[in-house]
């Protein structure tokens, strides 16, 4: 889930700023942006990320507001002379005259600048790691508030699926007429009504509505909708589970579409698929 925390060192030479976003992804995948000054602890960044997210796409960044004159960068004469001895030795190859600008490309290429730099202070880095902890706090705290309106988002959708089982409860009567009179009227003009055997018809008739009972399913179904409402309310990572029950789930409005043969259930099963598409995408969100 997206989020964003920020939090503030402040020490008596410089001011340090640690922000952290995430957003969405399946597994956890970390980018540190830090000055060279913390580099060497960027494995101990990554570890105190690691324990408090589980997954999300995670960028994390250090930066300085202002910093002290302590440190000075120079530049790095044996580098910048081994550049221009290369270069000249290519310009005579291919004779080609050198001119004032090719300082400019020079000082563009790698190692051409060093920093005079000190160590990170240990009080330094202790001030700074425990304001990441707080940062990446911040940011658990925003996603936690999202992931509650994603659970109210996805219980409205099961109640929703819950609502329409119980209108396909009452267009059954009406489907068993409809699916009596079709049957009938068929008979009747390819047979005559007077060679109809009623008993036989009826027995007919209850084979025919076994076959394309949905009562099964429809059981099933709430099953799954009461299952998924059960395992949203647990602590532990459920996204797989969520996600295997919306499977279940979308297998009996399937089942019990092509088994209605009834244009009024028909149209209330679209209905629980479109809210069913809706839970799916937010499962993406679920750990």
């Amino acid at each position: 889930m997206t989020g964003f925390g920020k939090a503030i060192a402040e020490t008596t030479t410089k001011k340090i700023n640690i922000e952290v976003k995430s957003l969405n992804s399946k597994q956890l995948d970390l980018n540190i942006k830090v000055p060279w000054l913390y580099k060497e602890k960027e494995p101990e960044i990554r570890t105190i990320i690691s324990q408090v997210l589980d997954r999300g796409k995670i960028d994390l960044t250090i930066y300085f507001d202002s910093i002290d004159q302590e440190v000075s960068t120079v530049i790095n004469k044996g580098a910048v002379k081994n550049y221009y001895k290369q270069f000249s030795e290519i310009a005579s190859e291919l004779n080609i005259k050198l001119d004032d600008q090719i300082f400019s490309a020079i000082m563009k290429l790698p190692e051409t600048l060093k920093t005079d730099k000190n160590e990170i202070p240990e009080e330094e880095w202790q001030l700074v790691r425990g304001r990441i902890s707080e940062a990446l706090k911040i940011l658990d705290l925003y996603r936690a508030e999202e992931g509650n309106s994603i659970m109210e988002d996805m219980m409205k959708c099961i109640r929703n699926i819950l609502s329409l089982l119980e209108k396909i409860g009452n267009h059954e009567p009406e489907r068993i007429r409809k699916v009596k009179e079709k049957l009938n009227s068929m008979l009747e003009e390819n047979v005559g009504a007077e060679n109809i055997d009623k008993n036989r018809f009826e027995q007919e008739l209850i084979y025919y509505l076994e076959k394309f009972d949905i009562n099964e399913e429809k059981v099933r179904l709430k099953t799954h909708c009461d299952y998924f409402l059960e395992t949203m309310k647990t602590d532990s990572p459920n996204g797989k589970l969520l996600n295997f029950i919306c499977q279940e789930i979308g297998r009996e409005i399937n089942t019990i579409g092509s088994k209605a043969n009834d244009a009024s259930i028909q149209k209330l099963v679209v209905m629980m698929k479109d809210e069913l598409e809706k839970i799916k995408e937010q499962t993406l969100n679920v750990l």
